[in-house]
């Protein structure tokens, strides 16, 4: 439950064998491997070499690989029968090792390839005759040949498109340049034309044509009539169809080993990421040196895999000044799903507590304030736990909102929401079990959920700083403990039992003595909790946290949203309830049907709705008020050399 001491190592292997040990490595997923430009024996050793040319072929592999699933993607159907929880192939040891054997796949990705330029340039082939065709369709009146348009001697003809209602205005304006316009044909509101003028008035008249918004149309290369034009390219179209069918056929038949192509990209992908470790790696003319960090309590598990390779070797060494070893965290099963919200703010420092185990209680009680609805919190579960069995990979987040609903069922049942109000408009012969488990309704009580959110607000931002607190006290940093989070929590706890004098809940006496105890922390803030710079500049900062107590007095605040959100959700279900209700009296024998819809839709809206707004603003309170109080952050992550897939699911 804590963050998992790192040991930095040394391996060092004979270039025979490194390859070998890395796949080993690899397939354990221990050991974090550094690149020479972070290892501290190339520093140090600066006429260590990295000699190694960087895997160009399996990069050129790779992209081959890439470039034939992308193109049989749409013909294969290995993705059939997948789903956005399972969205890999399952695949066995066998099935893999037989994909990774074929000798036939470098053929099948050069017929991909074929077969993709192929495809691609028929594709473009068929786009341009479409739109040839479409282009000389409007002329397919014309009886003259085309080339023949461009043969007059004494004239200049201009063939294009013109909106039809420019037709009659343009052909009265030319008459002024003894030209005339001939209607060939039309396309939706374009009429075909030719334009025919002396040579002489050509100038005039493409002036004239461009203000009518003339758009030309040529006929360069081709010779017949349109007519015979639309025939020829008809038949090019129908062959360039042909071959399209052709190539498609050809990728339905390559489709079915996309399989093994996805197989054999995952295994490139992790045999390219073990060749630039070794690639990247401080080495001799006869040994490579791996420079990295393994778990303490795997490096025994390391020392036995190192073993198995006679001239290999492993141990440990110290890290080098100012060096941070990599952060991971480990937590006990119940408290492990929770680690999401730690890795989505960022791992703790090496030094640092693991906050996933503080967390974790209060992530699920908030989760459940903001929904106390039972029934929400049933479906929830449900929902989670049929996600659970077929979802593939990392379930932490479906484990972690699982757990969180256990606690909004109990919060549900203590508070009495059971789809809001349902038991009291539907089934009122179980209000009296309803009432016998309740602690309080929030609609009749909205100050003793009030009270409760400020309360857990204020519990919990105790907790943080006497986390903090223990900690500093473990690496017996005492000024820091003192002057940083006892001060604090000696003054907060003051003030709020000084105020409860004030309210009359304790004794007036007892009241003042701990506002005048409350003096003491103050004054060690304001001297004490800055302790670097000159005296002005100490005691200047220590005046502005001593008045950040009012910024405390913000985050305490803060979490009445918990009481806000519970209440909104409740309301929105009452409110769901009374319409289905309604709904009940409709006409026409229909009424049970329109309640269940409004009832099923509603509270599903609802329960989405109500659910995000529960894990945001959840999260927000452990970001922003919680964990500011004891941890820093911006450690760096553990990343071994591991085996990764993107395409497939391993089958172990």
């Amino acid at each position: 439950m804590a963050v998992s001491p790192m040991a930095k190592v040394m391996i060092v292997s004979h270039r025979s064998e490194a390859s070998e040990l890395l796949e080993a490595l690899q397939a354990e997923g221990i050991c974090q491997i550094l690149p020479a430009e972070e290892a501290a024996v190339a520093r140090d050793n600066p006429d260590l070499a990295v000699p190694a040319e960087p895997p160009r072929d399996i990069e050129q592999t790779l992209t081959s690989l890439n470039k034939a699933i992308t193109f049989l993607k749409d013909y294969s159907q290995a993705a059939k029968g997948l789903s956005m929880l399972a969205p890999r192939v399952v695949v066995d040891e066998k099935a893999y090792s037989q994909a990774v054997s074929d000798e036939q796949i470098p053929r099948i990705i050069e017929q991909a390839e074929r077969c993709s330029s192929s495809t691609e340039q028929a594709r473009g082939e068929s786009e341009k005759l479409l739109e040839i065709l479409d282009r000389l369709e409007p002329w397919k009146e014309l009886e003259t040949a085309v080339e023949k348009i461009a043969e007059l001697q004494s004239s200049s003809a201009f063939t294009g498109l013109l909106g039809t209602n420019h037709v009659e205005p343009l052909a009265e304006r030319l008459v002024e340049f003894n030209g005339a316009i001939q209607l060939v044909g039309t396309s939706g509101n374009r009429a075909a034309c030719i334009v025919v003028c002396l040579k002489e008035s050509s100038t005039d008249v493409q002036k004239l044509l461009r203000g009518a918004e003339f758009e030309p149309v040529s006929f360069e290369g081709m010779t017949g009539t349109v007519v015979e034009l639309i025939g020829q390219y008809s038949e090019k179209l129908r062959q360039t169809q042909a071959q399209l069918d052709e190539f498609n056929r050809q990728g339905r038949s390559l489709g079915k080993q996309m399989l093994k192509l996805q197989i054999l990209d995952d295994h490139y992908s992790n045999l390219l990421e073990r060749q630039q470790a070794e690639s990247k790696a401080p080495a001799t003319v006869c040994t490579a040196i791996f420079e990295g960090w393994v778990k303490r309590k795997d490096y025994s598990k390391l020392e036995k895999i190192v073993s198995g390779f006679g001239a290999s070797t492993v141990s440990k060494v110290e890290p080098a000044k100012g060096e941070e070893p990599p952060v991971e965290i480990e937590n006990r099963a119940g408290i492990r799903p929770f680690e999401v919200i730690t890795r989505l703010y960022g791992m703790p420092q090496h030094f640092e507590v693991d906050p996933t185990v503080f967390l974790m209680p209060f992530f699920a009680l908030f989760f459940a304030l903001c929904l106390t609805d039972a029934g929400y919190g049933l479906v929830i579960i449900a929902l989670m736990a049929f996600f659970i069995k077929k979802a593939q990979g990392d379930t932490k987040l479906m484990w972690m909102l699982g757990i969180c609903s256990v606690f909004t069922v109990v919060a549900g049942a203590l508070t009495g929401g059971w789809f809001g109000d349902a038991v009291q408009q539907f089934i009122p012969a179980l209000g009296p079990l309803r009432k016998r488990m309740m602690w309080f309704d929030p609609l009749d009580k909205p100050m003793t959920f009030f009270a409760l959110a400020l309360g857990l607000g204020y519990f919990q931002i105790l907790t943080g700083l006497m986390i903090a607190f223990i900690h500093n006290l473990k690496r017996k940093d005492y000024i820091a403990a003192v002057c940083d989070q006892l001060t604090w929590l000696v003054m907060l706890n003051s003030i709020v039992i000084f105020l409860a004098g004030k309210a009359g809940y304790v004794s007036a006496g007892v009241g003042g003595g701990f506002g005048k105890l409350a003096l003491v922390p103050a004054a060690a803030i304001f001297l004490f909790s800055e302790r670097e710079g000159s005296l002005a500049g100490r005691l200047g900062m220590g005046a502005y946290n001593l008045f950040s107590t009012i910024f405390y007095m913000g985050d305490v605040l803060s979490y009445l949203r918990l009481m806000a959100l519970g209440m909104v959700t409740a309301g929105l279900a009452m409110a769901i309830n009374v319409i289905a209700k309604i709904a009940l009296n409709a006409p026409y024998g229909i009424g049970i049907v329109v309640m269940i819809l409004v009832l099923v839709c509603g509270h599903g809206f609802n329960l989405a709705l109500s659910a995000l707004s529960a894990f945001v603003h959840t999260l927000r309170l452990q970001y922003v008020e919680f964990f500011p109080k004891f941890l820093v952050g911006g450690g760096k992550l553990f990343e071994p050399l591991s085996r990764k897939y993107k395409h497939i699911y391993m089958n172990k």
